[in-house]
């Protein structure tokens, strides 16, 4: 990924020597200038930067206002800044350090010190990116199913525990859908198990392309799949249940599943309800409702409702 800098000093000629010995040093593929704190938080926001040099006395906004600005900024926090400070600011430089910054340089600095501590800070800012990007990618592995690449089962109670606060706190409304496919041991049985997997990916495919965008769609175990809708009464997550039925019903498959028909029954539940005071009384609700569907014959769709839902 190309390395980006960005230079905030009200002096022409201190910019001008920092982004020339970093030039020609190789230091950079991109380089940002500002002349104060406001134009260089500005930049900060629009463009992604991996290092900030930063004069502490300024017009306008200083560095260390710019500093708070930034540190206060989830986004930003983690980007070092070099301060940039007379040679006899003693108090500055552990007032800027205090504020945040990762380093500083004494004017009239070197031009070997300015490469040293940049390539030290630009090696930091490498590693920490790329911890970041292991402990989300080791996070998305954590709440998502391998085959169906659908969420988990730890990401549903992570969930609906939180839209449950949120309904207390706020109110609204929150359904809960539950879908079975029907007969699936009989599709393990007659196909095999790898064509099984083919029949849970789809059904995980036309879950996840049914909901909106602000929906969860979760693999909760074997052949059994949940919808959380956030905002969603009971009438519409039935609604949505009903459609997904009807999609699910209409799924092709190559051969030799060519003759293959999935169909699905599903249970909704829904709160704020009296009779759902949690989330485990919620699932239960549901799982109720998709056993009504069961014993109804199977692909339908029923919901279990009390007072408020």
């Amino acid at each position: 990924m190309p390395i980006s800098i960005l230079v905030i000093d009200d002096s022409d000629s201190m910019r001008a020597q920092i982004i020339r010995t970093l030039r020609e040093a190789l230091l950079f593929d991109q380089c940002h200038e500002a002349r104060d704190g406001i134009e260089g938080f500005k930049i900060l926001i629009h463009n992604r930067v991996d290092l900030v040099f930063c004069d502490l006395i300024m017009p306008k906004m200083d560095g260390f206002k710019f500093m708070s600005l930034m540190k206060s900024n989830q986004e930003l926090k983690d980007i070092p800044v070099i301060m940039l400070t007379g040679r006899g600011d003693r108090e500055f430089k552990i007032r800027g350090l205090e504020t945040g910054a990762s380093d500083y340089l004494t004017k009239p600095f070197d031009d070997g010190e300015l490469i040293a501590r940049t390539k030290v800070h630009l090696k930091i800012k490498a590693l920490q990116d790329e911890l970041k990007r292991s402990n989300e990618l080791l996070r998305e592995l954590s709440i998502t199913d391998p085959l169906t690449h659908l969420y988990n089962r730890r990401f549903l109670m992570d969930t609906l525990e939180k839209e449950f606060e949120r309904i207390r706190r706020k109110g609204g409304s929150l359904s809960l859908v539950v879908l079975d496919i029907d007969h699936f041991k009989l599709v393990n049985d007659t196909y095999g198990h790898q064509k099984g997997d083919i029949v849970l990916a789809a059904v995980a495919e036309t879950t996840r392309c049914e909901r909106r965008r602000y929906d969860s769609a979760v693999r909760y175990g074997g052949e059994e799949f949940m919808l959380v809708l956030p905002e969603t009464p009971l009438s519409e997550g039935i609604a949505m249940a009903e459609r997904l039925r009807t999609s699910v019903g209409r799924m092709a498959f190559p051969p030799p599943m060519e003759r293959l028909t999935v169909t699905v029954s599903l249970g909704v539940s829904a709160c704020p309800s009296e009779m759902v005071e949690s989330v485990d009384q919620l699932i239960r609700m549901a799982d109720e409702a998709l056993y009504r569907a069961k014993a109804g014959g199977r692909n339908l769709v029923e919901a279990m409702a009390g007072k408020g839902a």
